[in-house]
């Protein structure tokens, strides 16, 4: 029996310490750290008069600017999340797995032009509403327009092309 108890008393335990340490060891303070983590008011004194460390940015946009001293809000640069209301929507916010997979080939610029210009090309030359080079005396808007506006056009809020 005063085997068992001995073999009890060598038996390793381990401690937990509830206590925060202060910023990591001394001999760490001449590394960089990465806003990634640090309570709220150790990333204020690092932005403070004395800065000990450089605020590290990456990934973080500014809201304003600095004008003599001070901290400038601008609306404009505060991003802004347009949630669109889904009350009356009857899909689900998801996409099950049992879904079956659709497999498309890619779209090329025949299939392109073939949906958007052919038919009014052969309406034309049916009309006879072709010129003697082949161009419509009636061009629609998307035939009118010159390069320089179709690439902006392209590039704007809402197109497809990224």
């Amino acid at each position: 029996m005063s085997k068992i108890s001995n073999l009890i008393d060598f038996v390793v335990k381990r401690n937990i310490s509830l206590s925060a340490p202060r910023e990591g060891k001394r001999n760490f303070r001449k590394f960089v750290v990465a806003n990634k983590r640090g309570s709220r008011l150790f990333k204020e004194r690092q932005s403070g008069p004395n800065p000990e460390l450089e605020v590290d940015k990456r990934g973080v946009r500014d809201t304003g600017y600095m004008l003599n001293g001070r901290y400038v809000k601008v609306p404009e640069m505060i991003p802004e999340l347009i949630v669109p209301d889904l009350k009356d929507c009857n899909l689900k916010p998801y996409v099950s797995y049992k879904a079956e997979d659709v497999i498309q080939s890619e779209f090329t610029p025949e299939q392109l032009f073939d949906a958007v210009y052919s038919k009014k090309i052969v309406t034309d030359y049916k009309q006879g509403k072709l010129n003697a080079d082949g161009q419509p005396i009636e061009p629609s808007e998307e035939e009118s327009l010159q390069p320089e506006e179709a690439i902006q056009r392209a590039k704007r809020t809402g197109s497809d092309i990224f």
